[in-house]
């Protein structure tokens, strides 16, 4: 029996893809919603719900970025001078973002600049990441193997779109983990949130999804023709069994339903944009098998990956399991609170 090396990476390379939209995708929700927390406690309970495990999330932005690198060559040359405007941004959010935690409980007299830095580089990655993630989907114009459209293709009402879907849906996945993680007022606002994120979520989805079909003669295929569309049906169903289910959640204010149901909302998003994409890795444009490295680079990195992706993954489980329960008022991420 022939091994597909290149399916096998491509799955690897979306699990670690949907791994770090699924978990960092609360801690910038987090921070998009930090501007409207009340006061510096607030603030506070909400730094805390997410400081231990902020920086182990991103380790799977790391690992799609590198595998992409490493596997599919010919798709990373074409993707990053396409979307290198969005990259940098949102990595350059990051950074701000990033340092924000260190500095914002060092520098007592200036902490609103770096409550601002934290929020700011938050709503600016996330944009970042949906304009990029709307490029993609697009199209990006290919002649021969290489890039052949310009600085700006990446700009368009579609990328507009997907980075304001982005913007809501962690927002919801940011309310709903502080409705997990926090208490009291915290907590309150965090329900508002969610229950406002949750209906534009969910108007969000059915816009792109409509949307989508049209960029692409063979997305539309997936969707619209028959019998393909008896394969795809159980997508949408499931999505709206995921919307009840959250819906029912938050208005029960039950404390983890909504998170696991937003978290389902959005890998089932991820698993219907993968379903328009087979076989393309850039759409319309490369194949999976046309972008992979040579089978024997393949065999090779597969070995490490089958000794990494499980440390990644204990050492994520141990510390969401350490840091499990409610954050509290008076727990600080370096010393105590300052009120």
């Amino acid at each position: 029996m022939t091994i597909d090396y290149a399916l096998i990476w491509a799955g690897l390379i979306a699990f670690a893809v949907i791994a770090y939209v699924c978990l960092d995708g609360f801690d910038l929700g987090v921070g998009i919603l930090f501007p409207f927390a009340k006061n510096e406690v607030q603030r506070d309970e909400m730094m805390n719900s997410v400081a231990p495990v902020w920086d182990g999330n991103e380790t799977w932005l790391v690992l799609g970025g590198g595998g992409l690198f490493a596997v599919f060559p010919l798709a990373y040359s074409i993707i990053m001078p396409a979307l290198y405007a969005p990259f940098f941004i949102m990595l350059l959010a990051l950074v701000f973002r990033g340092v924000a935690f260190e500095f914002r409980w060092k520098s007592i007299n200036r902490q609103y600049l770096w409550d601002w830095a934290f929020a700011g580089g938050s709503i600016v990655a996330t944009f970042a990441q949906g304009m990029a993630l709307g490029g993609l989907v697009q199209g990006i114009p290919v002649t021969g193997r290489a890039y052949s459209g310009g600085w700006w293709d990446w700009l368009s009402p579609f990328s507009l779109l997907t980075g304001c879907a982005l913007l809501i849906g962690y927002t919801l996945l940011g309310s709903t983990w502080l409705i997990l993680k926090a208490e009291g007022a915290v907590q309150e606002m965090a329900y508002r949130f969610a229950r406002i994120a949750a209906v534009l979520m969910l108007i969000m989805i059915g816009v792109v999804s409509l949307w989508t079909p049209l960029l692409h003669e063979h997305f539309a295929a997936k969707w619209f023709a028959w019998p393909a569309l008896l394969y795809v049906v159980p997508v949408p169903v499931l999505v709206l069994l995921c919307a009840i289910m959250l819906f029912r959640g938050l208005s029960k204010q039950h404390q983890l339903t909504p998170f696991v149901a937003a978290q389902c909302l959005f890998v089932l998003s991820y698993i219907g944009l993968g379903i328009s994409f087979y076989p393309y890795i850039v759409p319309s444009s490369v194949t999976l098998w046309a972008a992979a490295a040579p089978d024997n680079s393949l065999k090779f990195l597969l070995v490490g990956a089958v000794f990494l992706i499980p440390i990644i993954l204990s050492y994520t489980i141990y510390s969401y399991w350490v840091f499990r329960g409610k954050v509290g008022k008076t727990s600080a991420y370096h010393g105590e609170v300052t009120n």
